[in-house]
């Protein structure tokens, strides 16, 4: 098996500093994040939009398809938290990665059963208090990321090294825009131990997406997202119907009621499980525009370490 050593790799114990994002619906199965973990990244299970009766199942499917680190993502907004916390409590996760909420909800609990701890933050004052709280690890998300990014909309070049120089000591996973070796490399540059990958591994063979969905993604241009839902959530999306209405809606300081009844009435489920690209919540990163085949995730995982090499290998060196 290929290795490269990071801060992150040595922390959760992978191969390769190669995160697969936990997606709603795309990663609420076991395929995915399987096939990931099994060659050398990080397969991550999106707890978020799943049922405890399948979150259960998934749970098991994951302890027994892999002896390799795996990771449950779990919003800490969404409804039902603290019994998904239970039940990951009770299966003893390799890791655990939280985001929207506060990490002294559940630190202490899954650091006492064994599981490394991940937080996700979106800004250098988050990222303080996270590694105060004590953390083991941060996932750094900037504005190129698909989902949720950060409400200051910086950028992930930028975002990744203000967190690296403000909190040397923990190892930081950078998050938003990344789809290739390259980006791989730009990251480990900036000071990350490890790079995450939504979007890319969106279009990948196990993701459990409509079809109609990943065509999208596949289709996209790195211009064709945009973000909607100031002032109670904001998204990014790929361009359609549903963010167009939101766009001319905000531009024309429509009033918030009929902006979020708008916002309320899209849903991430009905573009990724019923194909509704039109007016479903198509959520996708910039770096859709980077990506032009749909692959079997071990293909990802192994084309992103090679072309990461091939660039390692052409970046000039200094003389003299």
């Amino acid at each position: 098996m290929t290795r490269l050593r990071t801060s992150v790799t040595d922390l959760l114990g992978l191969d390769l500093p190669i995160i697969q994002a936990g997606m709603s619906w795309a990663s609420s199965s076991s395929a995915l994040p399987l096939a990931v973990s099994n060659s050398g990244g990080l397969g991550v299970v999106a707890a978020g939009p799943m049922r405890l009766p399948d979150l259960t199942r998934v749970l098991d499917e994951m302890a027994a398809g892999t002896d390799r680190p795996w990771a449950v993502n779990l919003p800490l907004y969404r409804a039902g938290a603290d019994e998904v916390i239970d039940l990951l409590l009770s299966r003893r996760p390799p890791v655990l990665i939280a985001s929207q909420g506060g990490p002294r909800r559940y630190l202490d609990r899954f650091h006492a059963v064994g599981t490394r701890c991940l937080h996700v933050v979106a800004g250098v004052s988050h990222a303080l208090k996270a590694a105060a709280a004590g953390v083991d690890g941060l996932v750094v998300v900037g504005a190129e990321a698909g989902g949720h990014p950060p409400p200051g909309m910086v950028t992930t070049q930028v975002l990744v090294r203000a967190v690296v120089s403000a909190v040397p000591s923990i190892p930081v996973i950078a998050s938003g825009g990344i789809a290739d070796g390259a980006g791989l490399a730009a990251m480990l540059a900036l000071g990350a131990g490890a790079a995450q990958f939504g979007t890319r591994f969106l279009a990948s063979a196990e993701a459990t997406v409509h079809r109609s969905y990943q065509e999208a993604v596949l289709a996209a241009g790195v211009d064709d997202t945009r973000t909607v839902g100031r002032g109670f959530g904001v998204i990014r999306a790929l361009s359609n119907e549903f963010t167009a209405r939101m766009a001319e809606l905000e531009a024309s300081g429509a009033e918030e009621s009929l902006r979020r009844k708008v916002f309320q009435d899209s849903s991430l489920k009905d573009a990724a499980l019923h194909g509704d690209v039109a007016t479903g919540k198509v959520e996708a990163g910039q770096s859709a525009g980077l990506i032009t085949e749909i692959l079997p995730a071990a293909e990802i995982v192994a084309r992103i370490t090679e072309e990461y090499a091939a660039v390692v290998r052409r970046l000039p060196q200094l003389e003299g």
